[in-house]
């Protein structure tokens, strides 16, 4: 194995290892850089300099990869550039000397209020497997604003009823309590017990504690949950690009439309930068635009 490779293992190793890095962001860096390796061959990481980082992005165009994407590899090589400067294996970055590809700024499509009630106020479709864990995880998606891997991640312990809150583990590590409301309690309450019936019907031996289980009574893969979502969304008649993540862009934009302060809507998410909570504004002028286009007499 050439010295790259090793360089990428043990970088790859820390990320999993301290900064907790999610299984898809894993695969996605371990993919980007394995790519990156094959492109330089034997050429010492210390040699690489910004021109061939260059060559290296006009490759990945050639092969038809989108703008997003390879502005995805740029940030893993340098996230990879800066582990090998704190290992003493290269004293500057060449990636940071790379500029990142413009993105087009494209706002997500986000259900209204009303095609949210229309999911969560109606019988889960006929298909649905387990009908009490899918309306739960349509009220603590949309309902709790949090990510798909914060849901898969809540154990029974981190729900606080009485309260009506749920610690939820953040990005690097980050704890925040979210509240839920009355609805979430009830699809939490008709869920428990049908959880532990999968858990019996499963014969799983040993305590399970995460909350959201299969029916062969494991913990609940992200993976699942976007299945999941988007089989329910387009039985009720959403598009199919409809994800969790989606639903958290709803709860985001709902909330400011019906007056929520936009310090809150982050502190509820989770943002560390405000500016990130601030694209609901977008999404709730766009919406507001709309209504205005449509109403008002002299917008005609």
């Amino acid at each position: 194995m050439k010295k790259l490779e090793k360089h990428i293992g043990s970088f790859l190793r820390t990320m999993r290892a301290e900064r907790d890095a999610s299984p898809h962001t894993l695969r996605a860096y371990a993919n980007d850089l394995a790519r990156f390796s094959a492109f330089v061959g034997e050429t010492d990481a210390a040699k690489i300099d910004h021109l061939a980082i260059r060559r290296f992005l006009s490759h990945l165009y050639d092969q038809n990869l989108s703008k997003t994407s390879v502005a995805r590899t740029l940030a893993a090589l340098r996230s990879f550039y800066r582990w090998l400067a704190r290992e003493g294996e290269v004293e500057q970055n060449p990636a940071a000397l790379v500029s990142t590809p413009r993105l087009p700024k494209k706002l997500p499509r986000v259900p209204t209020i009303e095609e949210m009630n229309g999911i969560l106020d109606a019988p889960m479709p006929e298909h649905t497997s387990f009908p009490e864990r899918e309306r739960l995880i349509f009220e603590l998606l949309y309902g709790c604003g949090i990510r798909n891997s914060e849901l898969v991640g809540i154990q029974l312990d981190d729900i606080r009823l009485s309260n009506e809150a749920i610690l939820i583990r953040g990005k690097g590590k980050k704890e925040r309590y979210v509240p839920f409301g009355e609805t979430a309690r009830e699809a939490l309450t008709a869920y428990l017990p049908a959880r532990q019936q999968a858990l019996s019907d499963a014969k799983k031996k040993g305590p399970t504690r995460a909350l959201l289980v299969n029916q062969r009574g494991g913990p609940l893969t992200t993976r699942s949950v976007g299945r999941i979502v988007k089989a329910i969304a387009v039985a009720k008649g959403l598009p199919p690009d409809v994800h969790p993540h989606t639903l958290r862009h709803a709860f985001g934009t709902h909330m400011l439309e019906e007056g929520a302060d936009l310090r809150a809507i982050q502190e509820l998410l989770g943002h560390e930068r405000l500016s990130t909570t601030q694209r609901y504004t977008q999404l709730s002028m766009k919406h507001v635009m709309a209504v205005y286009d449509k109403s008002h007499p002299r917008a005609k």
